[in-house]
């Protein structure tokens, strides 16, 4: 039972710490905000101007996350504290096992919800482009490439982030040359940003008979989705426009069509390019998007 009293201090002393949390993150205001849009969801005529209806929806959607993680760190910290209340009054120390995993799952989550705090950068929760270049190295860096390229998908999905993948061009034998993605999630930017800049692996290669070892290199570039309330100046006479096949695996439509988009911002030599759309105009939509993003990254 020393173990539990333990536990129990550790976790009633985190009370405080809790409430702290929750007025940081302004849950009483992200409350209220959620009615007000809720309301404005149940208002005729609401989803006639459906860009502006698409913001209200996601906006709802992260508030009821960030209420939800909230409201379920509150409730894993009292059931813990009630089982070991109950646990030291029947003399039962069957549940302990069980006690001691959500203690430290509460300790997780609230080292988790603390992280988020700290992300107040003005892009910080925005959406992702990540674009991956294969360096010096050939075969291997273009493995390597690949090799984060899994790497972040990985990521995302333990995180629940969404991956778009926006451009793709393989390798010479294996691997790939580069590959463009959105990461889609709140905070995305955040925890991402600071994954820019080159990556080194050193590793005996696969792909030397020797059996050597290599030094490769990739270049990552992260950049923020930005929202059409930033102004970027892009005139239409400072952009090329290119189209050609996609390439890769693909369906009938992407492969044998010219949908692919290819666009030079001529003042700044900034190249970008999506194929991954089965429309043209889609691929131009999100060929804009990193162009806009990497402007006002320099």
């Amino acid at each position: 039972m020393i173990l539990l009293d333990d536990i129990r201090n550790e976790l009633v002393n985190a009370r405080p710490e809790v409430r702290e949390l929750g007025e940081v993150l302004q849950i009483a205001r992200s409350k209220a905000d959620l009615g007000d849009l809720r309301r404005q969801m149940e208002y005729d005529g609401f989803w006639d101007d459906h860009e502006k209806a698409q913001k209200i929806t996601q906006r709802c959607n992260t508030l009821e996350r960030k209420i939800e993680n909230f409201e379920k760190l509150e409730a894993l910290l009292e059931d813990t504290i009630t089982m070991i209340e109950l646990a030291q009054e029947e003399g039962d120390d069957s549940s302990d096992e069980e006690i001691v995993a959500d203690a430290e799952k509460f300790k997780e989550q609230l080292a988790a919800e603390k992280l988020k705090t700290l992300l107040t950068g003005e892009y910080d929760n925005s959406n992702a482009i990540l674009t991956l270049h294969a360096g010096a190295g050939g075969t291997e860096a273009q493995d390597w490439t690949q090799m984060l390229y899994r790497m972040y998908n990985k990521y995302a999905e333990a995180h629940g982030f969404k991956v778009d993948l926006l451009d793709w061009l393989d390798g010479d034998d294996a691997g790939v040359k580069s590959a463009s993605f959105m990461v889609q999630g709140e905070n995305a930017y955040g925890f991402l940003k600071s994954e820019a800049g080159v990556h080194r692996l050193v590793r005996v290669s696969p792909f030397d008979s020797q059996g050597r070892r290599h030094t490769s290199f990739a270049a990552v570039e992260v950049m923020p989705e930005l929202s059409d309330d930033v102004e970027v100046e892009i005139r239409p006479e400072d952009i090329k426009m290119d189209v050609f096949r996609s390439s890769g695996a693909g369906g009938q439509h992407i492969n044998k069509t010219s949908s692919a988009v290819r666009l030079t911002h001529l003042p700044t030599g900034i190249v970008v390019s999506c194929q991954t759309q089965r429309s043209q105009f889609q691929n131009k939509d999100y060929c804009m998007k990193m162009l806009r993003a990497k402007l006002v990254e320099i």
